[in-house]
């Protein structure tokens, strides 16, 4: 049965990867300052209405700018008392962590999602959601990517349609706003 999301209004908020490796210094997606005020207002909205926020977080390789436990892997926003981090090692943050079990203990149907890299963490995890039946909303000004390089006869793509060609890429059952400003949290019922 597919979830709906009305008025894009969701129970929770999953933020992935966004570590500081991802939005600072010379690794830093492009627009990482407008990406970190979008979450910003996630993260505000969310917890002003007491929903559940989780964060992922990627365990990168030995020598890799997320290894655990450098500068790089921490997390941009610091949790707040009761929100969730689940460590991961694979694109889906399904894969190999409790976040379904965690969702539905919580009774999560709906959520927001946001982070780094459109194509791959946020693409990946939302279609696991989808997959598992869970509403999906994705704020457009809440994800980003790099450019892509140039590769045997093709040319960079900028972040930016990179970022978007990820969100055309999970298909019809997602729900995509304009804007984190759009987004509504619901507490969900417990």
């Amino acid at each position: 049965m597919k979830i709906l999301i009305q008025n894009n209004s969701v129970n929770a908020l999953i933020v992935v990867d966004v570590q500081n490796a991802f939005v600072l210094g010379n690794e830093a997606v492009p627009a990482a300052e407008q990406l970190l005020s979008s979450i910003n207002i996630l993260l505000s909205k969310a917890r002003l209405a007491r929903a559940p926020v989780i964060f992922l977080q990627n365990d990168g390789a030995l020598d890799t700018v997320d290894e655990p436990f450098q500068w790089g892997w921490e997390l941009f926003f610091p949790p707040q008392e009761g929100e969730i981090v689940l460590r991961k090692v694979n694109d889906n943050g399904f894969d190999g962590t409790p976040l379904q079990q965690i969702l539905n203990e919580s009774r999560v149907q709906t959520f927001a999602i946001c982070g780094v890299l459109s194509e791959m963490c946020v693409a990946a995890t939302a279609r696991a959601a989808l997959e598992l039946g869970y509403g999906v909303l994705l704020p457009h000004d809440a994800h980003a990517t790099y450019n892509v390089p140039a590769g045997p006869g093709s040319e960079e793509v900028p972040a930016a349609m990179a970022a978007r060609a990820a969100e055309w890429s999970l298909g019809d059952e997602i729900v995509i706003c304009a804007s984190s400003h759009e987004v509504n949290f619901i507490e969900s019922v417990k």
